[in-house]
């Protein structure tokens, strides 16, 4: 760190989690409620909370700061919510359909399902224009640009009110020149609308995925441009110095102007940041093969590090949208701390995916909320603090919690309130288990094999049971766990992707000279980007990906490799890579079979500074830091134990709890339950084991209890 602080923001569905870090390691965590209406209005909420807990003005810190860093819900919303901007699409003369065609199928799950609906369209069919042209797959010309059809598809956006442009034409990546005029004439007939060109934002092989991505751009371009223009204009007043980093869905930060033209790559921004964090929390003990479970007040996401990498996805369908950059792969399920607890039409207890989220928010928050959710069955089974949670600045109503639970969910199934919470716990532990067993267990991954890493504000009071469940013996969790999307952006580093088609075949010195000559064309305009983001050579890394398949196979599969020339006998090296993952995917490979390349890309980084790691001083032993109990309820049966209750605030380094146990920091509550052992750690993470079921180690909780 150059300067004095950096400050990370990440805004979630319910609240947004600010990270201010100082350059003598000092690192703090704030909550404020999320405003979804006007997210900038959370930033100035949470810069005034800080204010009033440490003293030092939003103008200090912001003038003050080397960076600062925003993950943002804005694009995922308006895609959610379907309320992004008025959008057109011009596309090869025949191909204005190829979004509704979808390749002849819907999505995989639900290829075969006729009573699956067909995803809502972001583009209405009246707002799709062909225009004559067409290039070959040789990337020849077979039919020049029609310059008055793009003219006609103009005059009919302007009468239409269209504020966002998409353009894709077939093969459009081989020869772009005909996009590029489209996009001329469209500046110039329309200059008020945000234009976006598939070929310039997705050069890759493959028309569908192609213009799906084009269109998502399109469609969110208006909504990020808006929101990254109040952002900065926000900081721009506070005397920022250097501009704000906005988080991508790749992993790594871009400037402002990056995010507003290529606005996919913050779609999923927030959870994007939970592998880079997850891998710094384990980088101590060596973990590189780490799980992350971020349970929020609305959803609950899932991101696996294998050998020290996030997993990273290419060509997928999200929200039903087809997707081709790269994106850090994040399972995501709707279930948090605001799920809904309901009765199914045939009497059995379900639990979301419907939330309550931060308006009204749980029936506890005392806010006009009435449906029973997560939270409130976390207050009536006892783990969560009655007086309030984030240091009591949100108090909660035990007797709200209980009548919602008792109204809509014990009286209807003839159970006690009790049992009803245990059975709302449960349920929601099974929909996770099931959603971390999809990003583990179906992908070919031992969960046993892993570090199961806690984030999230609701994460904390479950994260035990989740890994039960799933045999993970091994658990994180951070004095910064409820915003450790937040802390993951401020030790992120500035990340960019350039692509390229390569259709070729890996033989001979001409294809390697081909390759060769791509990747450093790439490698050189990232360099020069990187370059005037402020970053010298010895900051810059690359790493290579490259789309390979067996001749005759339909589909391909990604293999990353790191930089090397690519001379003709180190395509071998190629072929060796390909064979590799193609059997860790299928379990099979075809070594005398001919390879070919499809889509080349190399992703640039430029390494940011780090601030100083937490340190926490050495405790004085887990009683010093009791502050009493509170019955709790550990089993189905819905009886009562008295459990003790630890201020996180008051633990040192050293320091070592059995379970059933509660630990309450101020912005999460961590639930220990029996055979779990928490230790904290000089770095401020608690290192939870399970034990083997040993009658010293029941002898000693029981000791623990009885002495609390």
């Amino acid at each position: 760190m150059q300067n004095q602080y950096r400050l990370g923001i990440d805004a979630g569905g319910t609240f947004t989690d600010f990270i201010l870090a100082d350059r003598s390691g000092g690192v703090r965590i704030f909550k404020a409620l999320s405003t979804p209406q006007d997210p900038t209005r959370a930033i100035q909420n949470g810069l005034a909370l800080i204010e009033e807990e440490t003293g030092i003005t939003p103008r200090e810190i912001v003038s003050n700061a080397d960076l600062c860093i925003n993950g943002t819900t804005v694009g995922l919303n308006a895609l959610i919510q379907h309320k992004g901007a008025r959008t057109g699409l011009i596309a090869t003369a025949g191909h204005q359909d190829s979004i509704e065609i979808r390749l002849g199928h819907k999505e995989d799950g639900y290829r075969y399902d006729p009573d699956y609906p067909p995803a809502r369209m972001l583009v209405p069919r009246y707002l799709r224009r062909g225009v004559r042209e067409r290039v070959l797959s040789t990337g020849t010309v077979h039919s020049a640009l029609n310059e008055e059809d793009v003219r006609e598809a103009c005059r009919h956006f302007l009468a239409e009110g269209v504020e966002s442009v998409a353009i894709s034409f077939v093969w459009s990546v081989l020869h772009p020149a005909h996009e590029r005029r489209a996009g001329e004439i469209v500046r110039e007939m329309m200059p008020g609308v945000r234009l976006t060109l598939g070929s310039a934002l997705y050069p890759q092989v493959r028309e569908y995925t192609r213009t799906s991505t084009a269109i998502v751009n399109a469609y969110l371009a208006p909504i990020l441009a808006g929101y990254v223009e109040k952002v900065d204009g926000y900081f721009q007043s506070l005397g920022a110095r250097a501009p704000v980093r906005y988080f991508q869905s790749n992993g790594g930060l871009a400037l402002g102007r990056v995010v507003s033209d290529q606005s996919v790559y913050a779609i999923n921004s927030g959870p994007a940041s939970a592998p880079q964090a997850a891998l710094y929390l384990g980088e101590p003990w060596g973990m590189e093969d780490i799980i992350t479970v971020d349970m929020g007040g609305t959803s609950f996401d899932i991101t696996l590090t294998r050998n020290g990498r996030a997993n990273v996805s290419k060509d997928i369908d999200f929200l039903r949208y087809r997707i081709g950059i790269p994106m850090i792969q994040v399972e995501t399920l709707g279930a948090g701390g605001g799920s809904i607890g309901w009765i199914d039409e045939i009497g059995l207890l379900q639990m979301g995916p419907q939330s309550a989220g931060s308006e009204p928010g749980p029936a506890c928050y005392d806010q006009g909320g009435e449906q029973p959710t997560t939270t409130d069955a976390n207050l009536v089974l006892g783990y969560l603090n009655p007086d309030g949670l984030v240091g009591g600045r949100l108090p909660l109503n035990v007797g709200k919690a209980r009548r919602a639970i008792e109204t809509h969910l014990a009286a209807p199934l003839g159970i006690s309130v009790e049992k009803a919470a245990h059975g709302m716990f449960t349920i929601v532990n099974n929909n996770m288990v099931n959603a971390i067993r999809r990003v583990s267990v179906e992908r070919g991954y031992d969960p046993r094999d892993f570090v199961l890493n806690c984030a999230g504000g609701a994460t904390a009071a479950h994260i035990t049971a989740l890994a039960r469940e799933m045999g993970i013996r091994k658990v994180l969790i951070s004095k910064l766990a409820s915003g450790l999307c937040a802390f993951g952006q401020i030790i992120s580093d500035v990340k960019y992707n350039y692509m390229a088609p390569a259709p070729v075949r890996l033989e001979g010195a001409e294809a390697a000279a081909k390759l060769d000559a791509l990747f450093k064309e790439l490698e050189a305009k990232g360099r020069t980007d990187l370059a005037g983001d402020g970053f010298g050579a010895e900051r810059v890394s690359v790493l290579r990906s490259l789309d390979m398949r067996y001749v005759g196979q339909v589909h391909e599969c990604t293999v990353s490799v790191e930089p090397f020339e690519v001379t003709e006998a180190a395509l071998e090296r190629l072929k060796a890579a390909f064979h590799a993952r193609h059997e860790e995917l299928y379990t099979y490979s075809e070594p005398g079979s001919v390879v070919e390349v499809v889509n080349v890309e190399s992703a640039l980084t430029g390494a940011v500074d780090k601030p100083a790691r937490m340190t926490i001083a050495p405790g004085l032993g887990s009683h010093a830091a009791l502050a009493g109990t509170r019955e709790m309820i550990f089993a189905a049966d819905g009886t009562h134990q008295d459990t003790p209750v630890y201020e996180g605030a008051k633990l040192g380094a050293g320091d070592r709890i059995l379970g059933p146990a509660v630990i309450q920091e101020v912005t999460t509550t961590i639930v220990i339950e029996p055979g779990w052992t928490a230790e904290l750690d000089p770095t401020g993470v608690y290192v939870l084991t399970l034990a083997e079921a040993e009658p010293a180690v029941a002898e000693a909780a029981a000791a623990q209890t009885e002495d609390a």
